[in-house]
């Protein structure tokens, strides 16, 4: 694959051999965003675990501290006595059937995070081919099914990630935009690393953190010193 010159002139800045320190290798990555847009910076973490079995999954949601720099849509399932709650706490969408037939019906998919109240998950359930590959389904261990709507919405608009392994045990998340600067950046990625830490299963033995690569969305892959988690 031929790279552009940009890429090629940021990546003679990285020691492809290196581990750098978590603030030196958010440094690289966001000096290194030199597209015409605010690149996203993004933690690719490979785990010592084994996806397909349910005792090693990994998956959650937790609030980056300086958001990821998105605005994000939500749209929220719910019954009519928590309309209100939901628009308060800033949601773009919300409602029951009229919703499911538009994104079955119609394709409309105008939004980036589904929450459901536990109530509606029978209805929303008929969504799941729709929305389980693009990784929207509303789930309790992402906070995403909760009777607590409004918060959701806030914690979803506040910064929420959802992380959860793919079949490759790889975790990809977004901790932020190049222009957050690396202490922002620093925040994001401890928060989430410490997240994903405390969800090592039981069931996983041996090296858990098996390595940690942080990229800025047409930049280069930096390693990650990942020794001061202690997994």
């Amino acid at each position: 694959m031929k790279h552009g010159k940009k890429y090629v002139d940021s990546a003679k800045a990285v020691d492809k051999s290196k581990l750098y320190d978590a603030p030196a290798a958010l440094e690289l990555a966001a000096s290194g965003a030199k597209a015409k847009f605010d690149e996203t910076i993004e933690a690719h973490i490979r785990l010592g675990v084994d996806s397909r079995h349910a005792d090693q999954q990994v998956r959650g949601a937790v609030v980056l501290p300086n958001g990821t720099g998105k605005k994000v849509r939500v749209l929220v399932f719910c019954k009519e006595d928590k309309f209100e709650a939901a628009k308060a706490a800033g949601a773009e969408y919300y409602g029951g059937m009229d919703y499911v037939d538009k994104i079955a019906k119609e394709g409309w998919m105008d939004f980036d995070v589904v929450i459901a109240s536990p109530d509606m998950m029978g209805v929303v359930g008929r969504l799941g081919k729709i929305l389980g590959p693009r990784g929207l389904m509303p789930n309790p261990k992402a906070g995403t099914v909760t009777p607590d709507v409004a918060k959701a919405v806030t914690e979803a608009k506040a910064g929420k990630i959802e992380y959860r392994l793919d079949k490759t045990n790889i975790i990809h998340c977004p901790i932020g935009k190049a222009s957050f600067g690396a202490e922002k950046l620093e925040e994001n990625f401890n928060t989430l690393m410490e997240a994903i830490v405390k969800a090592k299963p039981a069931a996983a033995k041996g090296q858990y953190l098996k390595s940690v690569v942080v990229a800025s969305t047409m930049g280069v892959g930096i390693k990650v010193n990942t020794a001061k988690y202690g997994a």
